[in-house]
């Protein structure tokens, strides 16, 4: 299956609303991150949360077929980054998110809301 960027910043999204993750927000970095194309940014309310939306994120994306790079944060689950090249997904904890602001730090990327 070939999957575009945004197809698979959709499929990140998704995979994290089924853990019922919040405030999930899809970033277009086209342009301005030299690193990656698309941010996928959601909060949890617990360190158990944010391991069971990365770990469901790495599942549904390997069944399709999508291969992890880097993951990073896992093990004290604050802030757990899983790089998919051309996007990366941030899991917050609530607390960590509000205090790092990604949104605002990449402030000139264009931001969807994700209503899955």
């Amino acid at each position: 299956m070939i999957q575009t960027d945004n197809n698979l910043a959709e499929s990140v999204a998704k995979a994290a609303s089924d853990k019922k993750a919040g405030d999930i927000v899809i970033m277009d970095l086209t342009g301005i991150s030299p690193v990656t194309d698309y941010f996928v940014i959601c909060s949890a309310n617990s360190i158990t949360q944010v391991q069971a939306i990365a770990d469901n994120i790495e599942e549904q994306l390997s069944e399709q077929g999508i291969r992890l790079l880097r993951r990073e944060g896992y093990r004290d689950a604050r802030w757990v980054l899983l790089d998919y090249g051309n996007c990366v997904a941030h899991i917050f904890l609530d607390e960590d998110r509000q205090f790092y602001k990604l949104e605002r730090l990449w402030g000139d990327a264009k931001q969807v809301v994700y209503q899955g």
